[in-house]
């Protein structure tokens, strides 16, 4: 029993360690209302690598991520490598895919964006093209999102069901959303899933005024 004690402290350090040393630079917010795992948050402007695929939710991420992270390793004009940030992001683009059979017409597929946040300190101008023309950079505006935070698995049952908890917070809050729900994942794969920080996305108003039941704080998660 001692034994299996200390493994599990051991490994436990380990862990943090891994954490520790991997830390990266993550996008900048700050909180402006905090209710239980629900915030609202307002983001500083940031460029994202994005590219757009087919598929089912678990299955489109992991093909766009080779995409993205070949981008960052050197696959560009320049031939630079970028550093990984946090998240990795995942939203619908609304658009789908009809397949056709003779007789009956099969589900559609999705369509999704994937994207990569850019380190701070480069600009549109500054970071290497892409030589993948599936790949794209965008510049993504200061906006206003409403957050749920929650660890576990990479799977669609998890994010449906906070996205769903999410929606109905919104509704109470009387918030007015603006774009697609987003999947931020923050982990490599490697990373226990009990340890995994997951989170659904939506942006909102800008203009949405909410009591602040707490002060407000600047994160850089």
């Amino acid at each position: 029993m001692k034994y299996f004690v200390r493994i599990t402290v051991v490994t436990a350090f380990i862990i943090i360690g891994a954490i520790n040393a991997m830390a990266i630079e993550e996008a900048k917010y700050e909180i402006i209302k905090k209710e239980k795992n629900f915030e609202i948050r307002e983001y500083a402007p940031h460029i994202l690598a994005e590219t757009i695929v087919e598929g089912n939710l678990e299955d489109a991420g992991d093909k766009a991520f080779r995409r993205l992270f070949r981008y960052i390793s050197g696959d560009n004009q320049s031939r630079d490598k970028v550093a990984m940030t946090a998240p990795v992001s995942q939203q619908s683009t609304g658009e789908k895919i009809k397949m056709t059979a003779p007789v009956t017409q099969q589900p559609a597929e999705e369509s999704w964006a994937v994207s990569f946040m850019m380190p701070s300190s480069y600009t549109l101008e500054t970071l290497p093209k892409p030589d993948d023309p599936k790949v794209t950079l965008r510049q993504v505006p200061a906006r206003k999102i409403a957050a749920v935070r929650y660890s576990g698995f990479w799977n669609e049952k998890g994010y449906q069901r906070h996205k769903i908890e999410l929606e109905e917070w919104i509704q109470e809050m009387d918030l007015i959303v603006t774009g697609e729900p987003i999947w931020a994942r923050y982990n490599p794969p490697f990373m226990p899933w009990f340890l995994r920080r997951n989170e659904i996305l939506i942006p909102i108003e800008a203009d949405t005024n909410q009591n602040v039941d707490q002060p407000s704080d600047k994160n850089t998660p």
